[in-house]
């Protein structure tokens, strides 16, 4: 088992390594400016520079601390209302079409107006990074509340549990896997939500370096930032990851 996973990671370095390579020759030899696709050296000499003298990291603690808030309101909305649209069918009926009518408007569409409720800054993006989290949880929530084994719900019927019991005991622990599955779909948009909202609204934070080093005209720089959101958005995602391990391991024991 250990070996298989040190030969994986050893064939992604290797394709990583080759990848580089082949972009790092092309960038050289071609004479294409830097400007337009700048060498994997220079970038990751624009890279180093921007952490090593600390000019990255306000930004880095700014998405941060919006991906954060955004995923835990979205997230606590999305779950809540989940639970409530599957274990009512009128609720469902009611809420379900405006639900679908929040989710097909772009985000981007709806920046402008939340600039104009909320200002710029942090709280525009948190809300535009809230509303991206809140469907995939409260999709998937109420999906694994309504698949539960028909024969376990006969079973709670028969020894006489009330519904929040049956709710607590069987349908969130047999949805768990299906939740946590919408959590992780959850975090990796956050981040999307996050860059996006600074796109239009914020001063400080990834999104707005890009689009300032895009006015100075600093490829380099835009390609480096992009590293470091594709960084953030691995670490999220791992650490969700050993969050869905630890907590399905007692049913995983059982099973």
């Amino acid at each position: 088992m250990k070996r298989a996973f040190a030969r994986t990671q050893i064939g992604s370095l290797a394709l990583l390594l080759a990848w580089l390579g082949a972009w790092e020759l092309a960038s050289r030899g071609s004479g294409v400016s830097a400007l337009v696709l700048p060498a994997p050296s220079v970038v990751i000499q624009s890279l180093w520079m921007g952490l090593s003298t600390g000019y990255l990291w306000p930004h880095i603690r700014a998405t941060s601390l919006e991906l954060m808030m955004g995923l835990f309101t979205g997230c606590l909305l999305g779950f809540v209302s989940g639970v409530a649209m599957a274990e009512s069918a009128l609720l469902d009926r009611v809420l379900k079409p405006y639900v679908i009518i929040s989710q097909v408007i772009p985000k981007l569409a709806l920046a402008p107006l939340f600039i104009v409720w909320f200002g710029f800054g942090m709280t525009s993006t948190v809300v535009i990074t809230a509303l991206i989290c809140f469907f995939p949880l409260m999709e998937n929530t109420v999906t694994s509340l309504r698949q539960v084994d028909p024969q376990r719900l006969e079973l709670f019927r028969m020894l006489g549990a009330t519904r929040r019991q049956t709710l607590l005991r069987l349908k969130l622990p047999a949805g768990l896997p299906v939740i946590l599955a919408g959590l992780r779909v959850a975090v990796v948009l956050a981040l999307v939500g996050a860059v996006v909202g600074e796109f239009i609204g914020a001063s400080q934070g990834l999104g707005a370096l890009i689009v300032a080093s895009q006015g100075m005209m600093d490829t380099p720089l835009m390609f480096a930032v992009l590293i470091v959101i594709a960084a953030l958005g691995l670490l999220l995602y791992q650490l969700t990851l050993a969050v869905e391990k630890r907590l399905l391991r007692p049913y995983t024991a059982i099973a």
